[in-house]
């Protein structure tokens, strides 16, 4: 199991810095066209728009389920709650990250919470309370991906 988290870390951080380099040399071909001064700023607009294609980077669902199933209980929210509740949560915050790339948790956590009672499987949970745990997820995977892309890819604030 550890080896498939390392795989998953390891294809969404190559797909992101991929995304990256790519854009900057496609962004710098161009710039270079117009001089240095473009060939700076064509590099930093390719790497931006490289660092967006990247953020569709698949998520490995084997990974963040043991992620989440070792971590859970940390959350003030799990208190004294099973995995089998929050599980659910985690993952549909997790395909949600990779269904809207490049939108932020609050942007589309409307349409989440209408369709988390399909999605909830055997959770009891209300949206409510899942969204903690969805959102928990989102920002893991945006967080990842921030650390692979220089500034605020995500438009956080962090």
């Amino acid at each position: 199991m550890e080896e498939k988290s390392k795989v998953g870390t390891g294809a969404a951080v190559g797909a992101v810095t991929g995304g990256v380099a790519g854009g900057a040399a496609a962004g710098a071909a161009v710039g270079g066209m117009t001089g240095p001064v473009g060939a700076a700023v064509g590099a930093a607009v390719g790497a931006a728009v490289g660092a967006l294609a990247g953020k569709a980077a698949k998520v490995d669902p084997v990974a963040e389920d043991n992620y989440w199933r070792d971590n859970f209980n940390t959350r003030p929210y799990a208190a004294g709650s099973s995995y089998d509740q929050y599980g659910p949560a985690y993952m549909y915050g997790a395909s949600a990250y990779e269904k809207y790339p490049g939108r932020s948790f609050d942007e589309v956590e409307p349409e989440l919470g209408t369709g988390w009672s399909a999605s909830r499987g055997r959770s009891s949970l209300e949206w409510d309370n899942a969204r903690h745990a969805s959102r928990d997820a989102w920002q893991r995977l945006s967080d990842r991906v921030e650390r692979a892309v220089p500034g605020d890819s995500d438009r956080d604030g962090k």
